[in-house]
């Protein structure tokens, strides 16, 4: 059973989002304010975080940079719907999806189990077979481990699961839409830059190739590919 935390002020709606999600056979605790938030989701006892942005005491930006500190355990932020600043921010300090308010629970839990779905297939350490090899890249997916150039990588649940498909098909186009819903587990939709973000953290992560341009590239009006050494 994965185990939920929920960072919200609003008593009411926290209270009835916990309700839900323990109905639909997740376990969930509830923490109103930011600071016992970061304590909570730094404990190690959290599948995933579910983080509301406007919080008294510490706000939810500010308790997701502390988490991201120490930690990567998924983080879905809350935001005030058709609050993009916010929004993007979240996903440039390491969120892994976000979900504006108000939200319906139907679509957190939609969230939660695609976020959960590939962070929790995981099998022995190990298990039979090499790494996933894209040039200087080598991932391990079952292990949820990766490595660029023999250093450890360190990536977000949701930019693991970007640059796997896209290191499946190294070499070729990757659209949007397709990064989207095996990435995100949701349909792409129109005027949403999480892709974009999430992209943009990964191509820091791995540096620039040696003539200065990015190991992912953008193929304008079809999507994304990652280069090959």
């Amino acid at each position: 059973m994965s185990k939920v935390l929920l960072v919200d002020d609003d008593v009411e709606l926290s209270s009835m989002l916990r309700e839900y999600i323990e109905q639909e056979g997740f376990e969930a605790d509830v923490a109103h304010d930011g600071e016992a938030g970061v304590a909570g989701a730094l404990t190690g006892d959290y599948a995933i975080v579910v983080l509301d942005v406007m919080m008294p005491r510490l706000g939810g930006i500010e308790a997701l940079r502390r988490i991201r500190a120490h930690s990567q355990v998924p983080v879905i932020m809350l935001t005030a719907k058709g609050d993009d600043v916010d929004r993007i921010v979240g996903l440039e300090l390491g969120a892994d999806d976000y979900v504006p308010k108000p939200c319906t629970p139907r679509e957190l839990v939609a969230r939660l189990r695609a976020i959960l779905r590939r962070t929790q297939d995981v099998a022995p350490a190990d298990a039979a077979g090499g790494p996933l090899v894209a040039g200087a890249l080598q991932m391990w997916p079952q292990m949820r481990r990766a490595q660029w150039r023999g250093e450890p990588l360190e990536l977000t649940s949701t930019e693991f699961n970007l640059l796997e498909l896209l290191a499946r098909s190294a070499g070729r186009v990757v659209t949007k839409a397709e990064l989207s819903e095996q990435g995100l587990g949701r349909p792409l939709a129109r005027f949403d830059r999480s892709i974009d973000v999430h992209l943009s953290s990964i191509r820091h992560k791995l540096g620039p190739r040696p003539d200065g341009r990015s190991w992912i590239e953008t193929v304008r009006g079809l999507g994304y590919q990652l280069i090959r050494e």
